[in-house]
This record gives structure tokens, C-alpha cells and sequence, in this order.
């Protein structure tokens, strides 16, 4: 899956991390939720740190069509939470059954 990190580049991410990134996810929604700065702040930068932990960059003349676009790390909380209102429920889609 192809993830692009607004302002930072694509990463290539292996189905076998999304189980991780959607916990992470979750996480972030929750913050979002209860409006607490801090915990947005800190879930937004677990959130990214993970798909650059568990991505491979893309180089940047390759331009694929991306999966997922992620807001980079000064997203506000207002610009995530209208993010997740587009996307409905999460920014990473859970893994089919």
C-alpha cells in the first residue's frame, strides 16, 4: 500500500503493518475525539513515525498513485479531525476479512 505523507514524500507499507498503523489509527481518532492537544500531538507523530519506521520511501522523481494520504506532523487538530470526517472512520482503512 502506497501512503503519501503530505509535504514528506510516498511510503511503501506491507499489509502485514497495517494491523499496527490501525491501532495507531485509533489512537489518533480518539485524541481528535476528546479534543486533548497533547494526546493529538502525540498520537500524530506515533501515527507517522510508523509508516516511516515501517515504509520504504519512495524516491521522489516516482510519483504512484497513493492508497492513503496522511497529514504531515503540524497538521492542527482542526485539519485532522475535518481529514477523518472525509474519510469516515479512521484515516487507515482496516484490512478485509
Amino acid at each position: 500500500m502506497i501512503m503519501r505523507v503530505m509535504g514528506e514524500g510516498q511510503f511503501q507499507v506491507g499489509e502485514s503493518h497495517l494491523n499496527r498503523l490501525n491501532e495507531l489509527d485509533d489512537d489518533l481518532l480518539k485524541a481528535v475525539e476528546s479534543g486533548d492537544g497533547e494526546r493529538f500531538k502525540a498520537a500524530l507523530d506515533a501515527l507517522l513515525g510508523a509508516v516511516k519506521e515501517f515504509g520504504d520511501p519512495l524516491p521522489d522523481e516516482t510519483l504512484e498513485p497513493s492508497d492513503l494520504i496522511l497529514p504531515d506532523a503540524e497538521a492542527t487538530i482542526d485539519e485532522v479531525r475535518e481529514m477523518l470526517r472525509t474519510e469516515g472512520d479512521g484515516l487507515i482503512p482496516g484490512l478485509p476479512e
